[in-house]
């Protein structure tokens, strides 16, 4: 029941788009790329919105490494100190968690997408109104295989993610040794990650990664540019 709800409102959508666009462009790799710059052009709302509470955040790490420090020995105080000054500014420290628990599930439909365009086998869930190609083709510009695996695009990947890892961190280090431990999470045990997770995964899904990290990459370059000449 769940996995046929979770088929109508995802998977067979994201497969008819890719489907309906490969009738035009039969490159598969390009048609993710389209596909991809059209999630992220829908999603773009809540990333917007995440990115500008990242960077309030980011704007705010003096004032809270100054109320960590002065309530250093009440930790009940430091998270009434802390609760006020996020009212204040009118940050919520749990907003860039957002578009991360919206791309997972566009993750898993994505990958069933791929699975099911890549390998072959007979299209499910194609709607009357969109052409069903005889075969796609997995290469992408006649070089890289989509349906394989390969290490060249997850170390892309994971390249990327430490770059906009980078661009995530404040501009002022968190004083106490729990922010300087998450930093380090955030800037170097992302990109292991999504590496060794790229590994596992058909080239066509690291693609979207890769595609959908650009996208952020140039989101995130626009905020802060945006903000910087605002100020």
């Amino acid at each position: 029941m769940i996995s046929d709800f979770f088929n109508q409102i995802l998977v067979y959508p994201l497969l008819n788009l890719l489907v309906f666009f490969y009738n035009f462009i039969p490159d598969i790799g390009a048609v993710i790329i389209l596909v991809t710059v059209l999630v992220r052009l829908a999603l773009l709302p809540s990333f917007h919105k995440s990115l500008r509470h990242q960077k309030a955040l980011s704007d705010l790490q003096p004032k809270m490494n100054e109320i960590k420090e002065k309530y250093k020995d009440n930790k009940e105080q430091q998270a009434k100190a802390m609760m006020e000054l996020y009212s204040t500014h009118k940050v919520n420290p749990l907003s860039s968690c957002l578009p991360l628990l919206i791309q997972l599930p566009i993750l898993i439909a994505l990958y069933q997408v791929f699975i099911q365009s890549l390998n072959g086998a007979n299209l499910q869930g194609i709607y009357s109104f969109v052409p069903r190609p005889e075969h796609i083709d997995p290469m992408f510009l006649g070089l890289i295989n989509l349906k394989d695996r390969n290490v060249w695009m997850p170390a892309l990947a994971a390249a990327l993610q430490y770059f906009q890892s980078r661009l995530s961190l404040p501009k002022v280090a968190g004083t106490d040794q729990m922010s300087k431990i998450m930093s380090m999470q955030t800037l170097y045990m992302f990109p292991i990650f999504t590496f060794f997770i790229g590994l596992q995964f058909p080239a066509g899904l690291t693609l979207y990664w890769i595609v959908t990290t650009l996208f952020g990459i140039a989101q995130q370059y626009y905020i802060l540019r945006k903000e910087t000449h605002a100020a």
